[in-house]
């Protein structure tokens, strides 16, 4: 069973603390956590990420950044990235996790493009994907 989830993307301060609220309200009982590639280590939520997840009921404000590593690799059943070129940045950095990474929107191909320094309806429109992510992924891992 599925029970340590790992959500990476690039710096831990847009999509991957999104999308880690809400897999975490998603899949309760499971152990949802989030880091980056190449994290602005210490750094809270960027502003535009705490307005559209205020709104959809989510408080990221306690969320720092953190730096992916090869604890957090071991420990995750499975790790979601945002897009391809996150999926094989990790495989080469840490291959062991091959076959536990997937992207987010695996099950209905896309990808989550980075809104890092975009204007607010970028980080709106990566948050509806990010729900999309979260609810098909949910379905799945609900039958694991």
């Amino acid at each position: 069973m599925m029970e340590s989830i790992l959500i990476v993307c690039e710096g831990n301060i847009c999509r991957s603390p999104m999308a880690e609220a809400m897999l975490r309200q998603s899949m309760p009982g499971r152990r949802v956590t989030s880091a980056g590639l190449n994290a602005l280590v210490g750094m809270p939520a960027a502003p535009y990420a705490l307005d559209v997840m205020r709104l959809r009921g989510f408080d990221v404000s306690p969320h720092r950044a953190r730096q992916v590593d090869r604890a957090l690799c071991t420990d995750a059943d499975l790790i979601l990235v945002m897009d391809r070129r996150q999926r094989t940045s990790l495989e080469n950095r840490f291959p062991f996790v091959r076959g536990r990474v997937f992207r987010l929107g695996e099950y209905t191909d896309f990808d989550v493009h980075d809104p890092y320094r975009q204007p607010r309806f970028v980080f709106e429109r990566c948050a509806r994907l990010i729900e999309l992510g979260v609810s098909e992924g949910s379905k799945r891992l609900r039958i694991v």
